[in-house]
């Protein structure tokens, strides 16, 4: 019996030690093979950190209005009897555009200067009454009251008449008009636009803090949908805040030599602030975002092990966080983290992983038009 067990003792003694020495076995070969595993290369963009000259600008969202811009109106009701002109026209300063019926008013005129004359007549004759001692001075001031007061009337027919046409206050581009022939208009309502597109004004916010960095002068970009870009200046800055929005309102001018800007129309500013030297700026592309914070890949030469004076120097990348300042198209300013020479990859970091073989290819850049910019 005790034979027995001692057999069954070496024999599970030989299958646990053969057990434990598989594994062990089994675990030092994936160590080795993982060990001496070439690793995987990869491809990469870079850039080279350099100090650059920055442009600050402050980023805001306008509205491009003309420089002259109304809707006309009629100030008196009446039938519309003429029309003159066509959507698009390009008008002139006090060119006729529309008239209504005046007929009545004309009338009332003709009667009002034959009052005129005739107290006209009659104040003379009083006059010459009264240096022959024959007619009173009360006469005469009366006949004077009745003259100026029918030149008065004279005055206010020929007013009302005017009203009755619609003039252009500026030179311009007149709009489609919103009144047919013989419709019958009432005060205020829209007959047309008028706008002066030569010259436009933008008008955007800015945040309260920004005030002390605005003057009269500066330089504005306005970019609108079509992607073209517009060179103005500021004009105005409102010297009061916005209590509720704690915005400034600001207000450039810019010539629209190509007619390609529109009243109304949305676009992105941009106001040029004076230029700083020995800024460090990446492509917003070499920059990654996390959970713990914003990183970037450093290109590095690992040390080759061995002695042989022709080992080909390998390279490496090495996760580095930073701190980012301002943006401006595309760029954005490093404050701390890497220096002047460093090599940052700007394209694949999105398969690297620290300490990762990396093997640098330029020919196709995405950082480069950024950079350029």
């Amino acid at each position: 019996m005790i034979k027995r067990l001692l057999l069954a003792i070496v024999f599970l003694a030989i299958v646990v030690g053969g057990l434990v020495g598989f594994n062990l076995f089994r675990s030092k070969m994936i160590a080795d093979f993982f060990a001496n595993m070439p690793q995987k290369t990869m491809t990469v963009a870079t850039v080279t950190v350099e100090p650059t000259v920055w442009t600050p600008g402050l980023e805001a969202i306008g509205s491009v209005n003309a420089s002259d811009g109304v809707d006309l109106t009629f100030e008196v009701a009446g039938v519309v009897n003429k029309i003159q002109f066509k959507a698009n026209d390009k008008v002139q300063k006090g060119q006729v555009l529309v008239q209504l019926d005046d007929s009545i008013q004309v009338a009332d005129l003709a009667a009002a200067k034959a009052s005129a004359v005739l107290s006209d007549q009659n104040l003379k004759r009083a006059q010459t009454l009264r240096t022959q001692g024959v007619g009173a001075v009360s006469n005469v001031d009366t006949a004077s009251a009745s003259a100026e007061s029918a030149h008065a009337q004279v005055a206010k027919l020929e007013a009302v008449l005017k009203q009755k046409t619609l003039i252009a206050p500026f030179s311009g581009t007149i709009g489609i008009a919103k009144v047919d022939v013989g419709q019958y208009v009432s005060p205020g309502v829209a007959i047309a636009t008028l706008q002066n597109m030569e010259t436009m004004r933008v008008d955007f916010t800015v945040p309260e803090q920004s005030i002390t960095k605005l003057k009269l002068g500066q330089v504005v970009k306005v970019t609108p949908n079509s992607g073209e870009e517009f060179t103005g200046k500021i004009t105005g800055i409102d010297p009061k805040i916005n209590p509720s929005t704690r915005l400034v309102s600001v207000r450039g001018h810019i010539e629209n030599v190509n007619g390609q800007l529109n009243p109304g129309q949305f676009t992105q500013v941009s106001v040029q602030l004076p230029e700083e030297s020995n800024i460090i700026a990446l492509p917003q592309t070499a920059v990654v975002s996390s959970l713990y914070g914003d990183y970037v890949f450093v290109v590095r030469p690992v040390k080759t092990e061995g002695a042989a004076a022709d080992a080909k120097e390998t390279l490496a990348v090495d996760q580095v966080f930073v701190q980012l300042g301002r943006k401006v198209k595309g760029v954005v300013e490093v404050t701390s983290g890497i220096k002047d020479g460093d090599i940052i990859v700007s394209a694949g970091q999105n398969r690297l992983s620290p300490k990762m073989h990396v093997v640098i290819d330029n020919t196709v850049n995405p950082a480069n038009p950024a950079t350029a910019q």
